[in-house]
């Protein structure tokens, strides 16, 4: 049986979009290790489908309709888990989106929508949860970053500005929160088989393009991903905090690399 510091029985964890994709992935994971999870969307059929799915048998699987980007669901979010628990341990802020386009061509509610949307949720519901992340006093936050906060990639300069500011606050909160007993970390992936990546992926010279410039040929799994934040949520990984950790094939260390 596997060591107790490699698994997270009894943690008690929030998955924004967690219904489908990367998210779907990290509920999966944090489920098959032992703790309970409160997944949240936007679409009721999709939480439906994720209980469907994972939280028949295992009575560990709650489920919150709400839109994160929105002032007044972080504030409903917020109350229902309070409802169900006392403290927090891990917070996932996975949730986002993007708007691919020339920057010259945004609008100011693109603008909006994209950034609150990936980080003002974020930074609001880590403000939110943390007197329950204190009271767990092991408490874990874990934003979902990219590479694009890391490099340039074509996704558009909102998305990656929003994921560079995540890589920030991770550093900055893990430095203001370590005395509280909580650790933050982000993961940044590359191109992974979701269904926002498939949009275009399906292009055939962009996937093509996106694998030659990936040293292990291949576009990532959802569960890749989902591995490496439940890693960082364990008790093993007790002394790391403020770190990104790319989930990318080698992507960002591909200097120059004829493949």
């Amino acid at each position: 049986m596997p060591n107790n510091r490699w698994l997270l029985t009894g943690k008690k964890a929030v998955v924004t979009g967690g219904s489908k994709g990367i998210g779907e992935a990290i509920v999966k994971e944090l489920l098959d290790l032992g703790a309970e999870v409160v997944a949240v969307a936007r679409k009721q059929e999709d939480l439906q489908k994720l209980l469907e799915k994972y939280g028949n048998d295992s009575k560990k699987l709650y489920c919150i309709t709400a839109d994160v980007s929105k002032p007044e669901d972080r504030q409903t979010l917020l109350a229902e888990v309070q409802s169900h628990w006392g403290s927090l341990d891990i917070l996932v802020n996975n949730v986002g989106t993007n708007i691919r386009k020339p920057t010259e061509e945004y609008t100011a509610e693109e603008y909006d929508f994209v950034m609150n949307t990936n980080l003002r949720s974020a930074f609001d519901l880590n403000k939110l949860f943390l007197p329950m992340l204190r009271a767990s006093e092991q408490g874990n936050i874990i934003h979902v970053t990219s590479v694009a906060g890391l490099t340039h990639v074509r996704t558009g300069a909102i998305y990656g500005m929003t994921k560079a500011a995540l890589t920030q606050l991770t550093k900055n909160l893990a430095a203001e929160w370590a005395m509280d007993g909580i650790r933050v970390n982000a993961v940044a992936p590359w191109y992974i088989k979701t269904p926002l990546a498939q949009t275009v992926l399906q292009n055939k010279d962009y996937a093509d393009a996106v694998i030659s410039r990936t040293p292990m040929q291949r576009v990532g799994e959802p569960e890749e991903v989902a591995a490496a934040v439940a890693f960082l949520c364990m008790p093993a990984a007790g002394y790391i905090t403020g770190q990104t950790l790319t989930v990318d094939g080698g992507f960002t260390i591909n200097g120059f690399n004829p493949l």
